[in-house]
């Protein structure tokens, strides 16, 4: 008799259960990565970075690339273009993202190439270097938008890409996937790329600070609430203020490291042959 209770709490509870098939929306999204207008804007982008470590983690690979970029460059689901900064002076710049990028995530910078997620513009063509940052996550069928990418790049040309590992369920519907070391290799390669190069951005201890910050996040920040029950959850997150920081420094100080299996995602180089 207790044993059958017990079933029956259990199936109530799961019954409970929402069916997240059905979601169509984000509970919390965090805010656009914008790219600083101003110096403040700078300053304050450079914040949101040290606080944010998936996007913290891809400005630095990024960065630590983008000073070789030559010709053109082709920033593929652009968004607000926060890297365009990063680029030489001289650089032929196309941001491509496709043509609902505003409905569904919120974007709509001036001067970018839309497409309908078929073939890609002919703007793209010739590139020199295919930018792709935590986009494949967003695409139905991945092996089309890298065969896209190969076909845009000349012989010799560059693929820099992020992708997220250990990241929330984000822009809901429009996140489908998460991808390993294993299946982006196979992946590019299948595509035509040679000399796959993939490296991960943090490791355990950045991602369990990571998680932990995600917690608080909520209530430092709450979204859909009115201003008066806004304020109470700041209020009452408030004290957890010195320890979210303390999490950002240790998170931080832990992606100096090689990385590791559990990291907060991979950035990864390709190359076009030369023919």
């Amino acid at each position: 008799m207790l044993e059958s209770a017990r079933k029956r709490r259990i199936l109530v509870a799961r019954s409970e259960r929402a069916n997240l098939a059905l979601r169509s929306a984000d509970k919390w999204r965090p805010p656009a990565l914008e790219p600083g207008q101003s110096a403040l804007g700078r300053v304050l982008a450079g914040v949101r970075r040290y606080f944010d470590f998936q996007a913290g983690s891809c400005w630095a690979d990024v960065a630590a690339e983008a000073g070789s970029f030559r010709g053109k460059v082709v920033d593929v689901g652009c968004g607000a273009q926060p890297y365009r900064e990063l680029l030489p002076a001289g650089v032929d710049y196309v941001g491509l993202d496709i043509a609902n990028a505003e409905t569904a995530f919120g974007y709509a910078p001036p001067n970018v190439v839309h497409f309908d997620g078929g073939s890609w513009p002919a703007a793209t063509h010739d590139a020199d270097v295919v930018l792709c940052t935590e986009v494949l996550e967003h695409v139905l069928d991945p092996a089309a938008t890298l065969a896209e990418a190969f076909a845009a790049l000349k012989p010799g040309g560059r693929l820099l890409l992020t992708v997220p590992f250990a990241a929330r369920w984000h822009f809901v519907p429009h996140d489908y996937w998460r991808y390993t070391p294993s299946s982006l290799n196979h992946l590019l390669e299948a595509a035509g790329f040679r000399k796959v190069v993939v490296h991960a951005r943090g490791g355990a201890l950045t991602v369990a600070c990571y998680k932990v910050q995600a917690l608080f996040l909520p209530f430092l920040m709450p979204q859909q609430a009115s201003a008066a029950k806004a304020f109470a959850l700041r209020l009452l997150a408030s004290p957890s203020i010195p320890f979210f920081v303390a999490l950002a420094v240790v998170g931080n100080l832990s992606m100096r490291g090689q990385g590791g299996d559990d990291c907060l995602g991979y950035t990864v180089t390709a190359e076009r042959p030369s023919e």
